[in-house]
């Protein structure tokens, strides 16, 4: 087994190195005029979304993380950069938001906000457990903003500024109420509270309330039975509603995760010693609650409407997804004309080349919104209210309150003092941030001198259950170690073998797949795997996806010294796409669902083959016709062509090029892919099971890309 782990090791970095010649982050931008969703590939839950003129704003649930409330800007909805967040940290005094006394509120915090603008100023809704509503105003998006503490039984609310000054707030979970707010931002307006859809109508909850053209629409996501998403409309904000299905099953093809399964008893969810987690097994082919809900909708400065709803995507967490909007009969179906309620992975970016004034505006460049490497050395936040943590990047969010005497940037390093906690999930002041997928290397230097007897500091996940690797340090010995909460067992480097003041450790995630390895250096350069192969999960505790983890805390319940962090870096195998798609490549085109290439029958059919089959018939070459859109051409010399709108059969060929059908390539990485016509915007795909020939009437990818539609290329 530990061979095993150092081979996928070695396979892991070496594929690796094969893409570090360019450093990227992932952005959604295919530089092509097209995006490929994700948006982003870490987690940004509960979206909503706002246009002000030119620019797009996006808000987002933090938990029970500070600096909290991440406000997103954007000028095209695909390009994203960090500007704002609402407030720096929890302002009640609560022990259990600074993590004392065994008290915490994983899960908790804020969550499900609201963003709008109106009288000149913009205004973020949450809801805080335990304290009600929540509403932060500032006149700029920047900020300072200022904290209204509105109370109420008011939560997973949407806002609703009506055209004659009443502000409405739309909240709760199968039987919809709408309250009027005070306009002051004090709270409720005492009895106006009134159900406006009951109970038995099939919606749920994450309300986006808008007016058009003189009708209230609500999206609404359900999860029971399953998860999808709903539009109620009415002429009157009271109703009565009439309620579509405007999206379901979209999961672009990626199974749900195993859920977290806590001990039967447990004092704490969050783990005690000697507890044990389980990871439920996954569901490959159920779409289940994972799939695209909750989000909003906006319309461009063009006239064309477009969704941004969440996903569960592995253990990542939940992440964004762009999807385009077409009106149907009165109805914002989610998705294209011939294809409602399923969405393209891969679409043409919204049209943002003119601005205000009608002028050509400058071409926007393809970039992530986070700087996620660090090397902590003190400079200005690029935020225009820096937080208190205002010398540290803004991807970084602290666990909770910090105590912040007990953490500085001294010399080009990050360091904290550890206070007294049996484990991380309780330990304070633990800075962390999102992970990023679809695979990352993540390392940080670490530096031991300052530590006292009974510290442990190293580079964790936080997670439930959570892991770590770093270093403990009992009297004088120190000793590195691997945890693992899920089944409460360490892994051990002997204390001789740990001499340097300085080690390097790292973390190596493939989050598609749900699983990470530890990895440590004593050089830099040769690295050796501890621990084993962790499987990875995403769960409804913490309300988080995996979250790296920069910690010190002391197991001797006291304070101790302090660890030492710098040259924290993110490194992602597979953010450059630029040669995803085959262009001008002869490839044969395998589906996932049988193994068997596809060939050019000479009957006329597109059909299937054995895998041993390597005639001419089974070679195409892919022909680049722009931004994305491809032609294929046998080797033979015919075109693809396809007849009519999806009957059995009708995927044929041609030799007149001027005939063949344009795809738009849907990348699904790791040369997997489909193929939409541009023509009828569904997919191209082959049954498993019936024996029929190719046709064009896919809706979409199922979760285990086993349908006929996901096929992989090789040359």
């Amino acid at each position: 087994m530990l061979m095993r782990q150092r081979l996928l090791f070695i396979l892991f970095t070496f594929h690796f190195s094969l893409f570090t010649s360019s450093a990227q982050s992932w952005t959604a931008d295919n530089g092509n005029g097209t995006y490929t969703n994700p948006l982003f590939y870490d987690e940004f839950s509960d979206p909503d979304i706002l246009r002000v003129g030119d620019d797009y704003y996006l808000a987002g649930t933090t938990m029970h993380t500070v600096p909290g409330l991440v406000i997103l800007h954007s000028r095209d909805l695909v390009n994203w950069e960090n500007i704002s967040y609402c407030f720096e940290r929890f302002d009640f005094d609560d022990d259990a938001f600074s993590l004392k006394n065994h008290q915490e509120i994983y899960g908790q915090g804020v969550w499900a906000p609201a963003i709008r603008y109106a009288n000149g100023q913009f205004y973020v809704f949450t809801n805080i457990n335990g304290k009600g509503l929540q509403c932060y105003t500032s006149k700029d998006i920047h900020g300072p903003w200022q904290h209204h503490n509105m109370q109420g039984n008011i939560y997973d609310l949407s806002v609703l500024f009506d055209d004659d000054g009443k502000i409405y707030a739309i909240h709760k979970y199968g039987e919809v109420h709408c309250t009027e707010l005070k306009p002051d931002m004090s709270g409720p307006m005492e009895g106006t509270d009134r159900v406006i859809i009951p109970e038995g109508n099939g919606i749920g909850e994450g309300h986006h309330m808008y007016k058009i053209d003189g009708m209230y629409y609500l999206i609404s996501t359900d999860y029971a039975p399953n998860g999808r998403t709903l539009c109620s409309r009415s002429k009157s904000i009271w109703g009565p509603y009439e309620t579509r299905v405007i999206t379901a099953d979209e999961t672009f093809g990626y199974q749900g995760v195993g859920r977290t399964i806590v001990p039967q008893g447990s004092k704490y969810r969050i783990g005690e010693d000697g507890m044990k987690f389980g990871i439920s097994p996954a569901s490959p082919g159920a779409t289940g609650c994972d799939n695209a809900h909750q989000g909003g909708i906006v319309q461009a400065k063009d006239g064309k409407w477009w969704a941004l709803l969440m996903q569960d995507f592995h253990s990542i967490g939940r992440t964004v997804c762009l999807m385009p909007v077409t009106w149907k009969d009165g109805w914002p179906m989610i998705g294209l004309e011939g294809n409602f309620g399923r969405a393209p992975r891969t679409w043409f970016k919204p049209n943002v080349s003119r601005n205000e004034e009608g002028g050509m505006r400058k071409e926007i460049t393809p970039h992530a919104p986070y700087v996620r490497s660090d090397d902590f050395e003190y400079s200005p936040s690029t935020l225009h209210t820096p937080p208190s943590s205002k010398s540290l990047k803004p991807i970084w969010q602290w666990n909770h309150n910090p105590d912040d005497s007990k953490w500085s940037l001294k010399n080009g390093r990050l360091r904290l003092q550890s206070m007294p906690a049996e484990q991380l999930m309780w330990a304070r002041n633990t800075l962390t941030q999102r992970v990023i997928g679809p695979k990352s290397i993540t390392t940080v230097e670490l530096y031991t001198k300052g530590m006292k007897d009974g510290d442990v500091a190293g580079l964790g996940n936080i997670n439930v259950p959570c892991s770590w690797i770093g270093i403990v340090k009992d009297g004088n010995a120190l000793t590195l170690r691997c945890f693992e909460q899920a089944t409460n067992d360490t892994t051990d480097v002997k204390s001789e073998e740990v001499k340097s003041e300085k080690l390097w450790l790292r973390c190596i995630g493939d989050y598609d797949n749900n699983q990470a390895q530890y990895a440590y250096s004593t050089d830099g350069v040769t690295f050796q795997t501890l621990g084993r192969m962790m499987p990875l999960s995403y769960q409804l505790i913490t309300f988080q996806g995996s979250r790296h983890a920069l910690f010190a805390f002391n197991v001797k319940g006291k304070n101790g010294g302090y660890a030492e962090f710098d040259n924290f870096t993110v490194e992602e195998p597979m953010a450059d796409r630029s040669k995803n798609i085959p262009y001008g490549k002869t490839v044969r085109i395998i589906n996932l669902a049988t193994g068997k290439p596809a060939i050019a029958l000479k009957h006329g059919m597109l059909y299937d083959t054995d895998a041993s089959d390597h005639s001419p018939q089974t070679r195409f070459r892919v022909i680049d016709k722009g931004q994305g859109q491809v032609i294929l051409q046998c080797e033979d010399g015919r075109y693809v062509k396809v007849y009519g709108d999806g009957l059995p059969g009708d995927v044929r060929f041609t030799t007149d090029v001027t005939e063949a059908e344009t795809f738009l390539w849907q990348d699904y990485l790791n040369r997997e892919f489909m193929l939409m016509s541009m023509r009828t915007h569904r997919y191209i795909g082959k049954s498993p099971t019936t024996g029929s020939p190719y046709s064009m009437d896919f809706t979409g990818a199922d979760p285990a890309r086993r349908n006929g539609a996901v096929f992989r290329w090789e040359e």
